[in-house]
């Protein structure tokens, strides 16, 4: 859904499909969940789930129950219940796909921490809340040179304004611990409102924030992904990346999280290749020396030396000679497939057709048209003389 409370803006109502966070795509919101249970109707003499799953800025979401069966459906902006005050956010989920949310945060259903839900926002609500979230940019700004100010070692990358004006938290962080005694009391002076400070890593950063990855797709920390398991560079090894900070490495300054999603795949594969980095196979000929390997297609490539040509050949194959190789036998030959390899060489050598073609070759196509098009109308145009 997007609205002002995930930062594009649009209100409470969506601007895309109009679904209020019902459709399978979920590229409407952030940890957007699919109810797939909202389209039925619940059994005679069945009470409907009464906790809310309730959104909030960014990707924060909490649990809030409806003890007076406030008629919600998903996208209705509520007033909710907090310690000293309000706040207000948008329900994402409700009814039974509320229980299993439940189980995935280890939250149970009669515990103390779920508050209530007050009722549905009015429009004095939403345009306070509208109001205060505008004023965030600048309250950030500011934030930003009291920290300069006293040379403090962190970042402050969000803040949110409660929905009440009366409570404001500041997101940041920091590699060490901070002492930020009196940046709470400058805040104080400042804002005139009680301040909170949150920790929060570099991955839970690139989260609320959002942002498109390298992939041309949104950030899957900010859209789908909930738990950050650990990523480590024999992921990148095991799929044989080049190890590239800059290209491994997201927006959070960390290793990428879709370095783990293959990562299964690749193990399963590796276990048919023969161990080792250095293989050999001895032919009739002469050895045979490991250049390269292609883990999806199965394929390891050998040369007889770094300047010859590459010689393709199966995991089972390879097995199979390496088997030959312990037992004292020698391979045969493997001239004929070197011959081959080379002719595929000479192919991906020979003169690209379509590269050396000019990219305005159509425009002077055109252009000739037009002059010969011009020589024919005078040729046939009457002479002066003859007009006369």
């Amino acid at each position: 859904m997007g609205c002002s409370s995930c930062g594009t803006g649009g209100g409470c109502s969506p601007k895309g499909c109009k679904n209020n966070g019902l459709c399978s795509t979920g590229g409407c919101n952030k940890l957007n969940v699919y109810d797939w249970l909202g389209d039925m109707e619940l059994p005679f003499g069945y009470k409907r789930f009464n906790i809310v799953e309730v959104r909030f800025k960014g990707s924060r979401k909490e649990f809030y129950r409806n003890t007076n069966d406030i008629e919600l459906f998903t996208g209705d902006a509520v007033v909710v219940q907090k310690d000293n005050g309000h706040d207000i956010g948008f329900v994402s989920l409700k009814g039974e796909l509320v229980k299993l949310q439940l189980k995935k945060h280890g939250i149970e259903e009669d515990s103390e921490f779920i508050g209530n839900i007050m009722r549905k926002t009015g429009e004095r609500d939403i345009e306070r809340y509208e109001s205060l979230k505008a004023k965030e940019a600048e309250m950030l700004e500011k934030a930003r040179v009291h920290a300069m100010g006293l040379q403090l070692v962190m970042k402050l990358s969000d803040i949110e304004i409660q929905g009440d004006g009366k409570k404001v938290v500041f997101y940041y962080t920091a590699e060490d611990r901070v002492d930020f005694r009196e940046l709470i009391r400058r805040f104080a002076d400042e804002f005139k409102m009680r301040i909170e400070m949150k920790q929060i890593g570099y991955r839970q950063e690139a989260a609320r924030l959002g942002g498109i990855g390298s992939c041309g797709r949104e950030l899957c920390c900010s859209t789908w992904l909930t738990d950050f398991k650990v990523v480590t560079t024999s992921a990148a090894r095991y799929q044989n990346l080049s190890i590239n900070n800059l290209k491994l490495s997201g927006q959070c300054g960390r290793l990428k999280c879709c370095l783990n999603y293959e990562l299964d795949t690749y193990l399963d594969a590796l276990k048919e290749f023969p161990q080792g980095d250095n293989l050999r196979i001895e032919t009739e000929t002469g050895m045979l020396f490991s250049q390269k390997v292609d883990i999806l297609k199965r394929q390891i490539w050998f040369s007889t030396s770094p300047t010859s040509s590459w010689i393709p050949l199966d995991v089972k194959t390879v097995n199979e000679m390496i088997a030959s190789n312990k037992e004292g036998k020698k391979v045969p030959s493997l001239t004929e497939k070197q011959d081959l390899s080379r002719t595929a060489a000479k192919a991906l050598d020979a003169e690209d057709i379509i590269s050396d073609n000019s990219l305005t070759r159509m425009e002077d196509q055109e252009k000739r048209k037009k002059k010969k098009k011009k020589k024919k109308k005078n040729k046939f145009a009457p002479k002066p003389n003859q007009a006369q």
